[in-house]
């Protein structure tokens, strides 16, 4: 099984949960079956499916292309081990995203060390981002320091932040992903919104106040 770590396909599928091409779960349940039964042609089909996804959400937590495609492979690999255990009662997706978090943090743990600096609520100002068609370049820049802020949060304020603020998941999917109550992930939220808006005040400030985020 080979799992797709092309930089410019990474970068350029930038999936987020709104954006994932299996909207019939119907199917996706079909496949799933068909695994279990023994299929290898529809575990291909499976892995073809979500492989952007995957990897665009471990490139998400970690800010490296590599190290995203060797997160993706261990995800699905992970993902054939596993697979048994998928509540078929429950989303796909939430269940194939935990395991991507889970294993973007091992990593994480293994492999680099948190850098903890002093990085509120972001949330306003990337929507702000979205709908300025007129400053690509300051945008660009703005998210670039969003993306090196997220490695100086801890493992979970990082997860809910890109799972809500960057994949855009519902406030409910999240705390299924994160295996936690709603209220919890709301909190982990506001720390990491709180420390990011801290960090662009800190990096970016001439850039925030001309695009009025500040």
């Amino acid at each position: 099984m080979m799992v797709n770590n092309n930089k410019e396909t990474v970068e350029n599928e930038s999936y987020s949960q709104k954006d994932i091409i299996t909207d019939d779960e119907k199917y996706v349940k079909l496949l799933i079956e068909e695994i279990k039964s023994g299929n290898k042609n529809a575990f291909t089909e499976l892995v073809n499916l979500y492989h952007a996804q995957v990897a665009s959400l471990a490139f998400k937590m970690v800010n490296d292309y590599d190290e995203a495609a060797d997160i993706a492979q261990n995800v699905f690999v992970k993902m054939s081990q596993n697979i048994w255990r998928y509540d078929s009662k429950k989303k796909f997706y939430t269940w194939l995203y935990r395991i991507t978090v889970n294993a973007s943090i091992d990593y994480i743990r293994k492999h680099k060390r948190h850098r903890h600096e002093p990085l509120e609520n972001v949330q306003k100002a990337i929507e702000n981002l979205e709908s300025n068609p007129e400053s690509l370049l300051q945008r660009a820049k703005i998210k670039g320091y969003i993306n090196q802020a997220t490695l100086s949060l801890n493992d979970k304020q990082r997860s809910a932040f890109i799972l809500r603020d960057v994949e855009g998941c519902k406030i409910d999917d999240v705390a299924n992903i994160m295996d936690m109550p709603e209220a919890t992930v709301r909190w982990y939220l506001h720390r990491a919104r709180t420390k990011i808006k801290k960090e662009l005040t800190r990096r970016c400030p001439q850039l925030l106040l001309l695009m009025g985020l500040k």
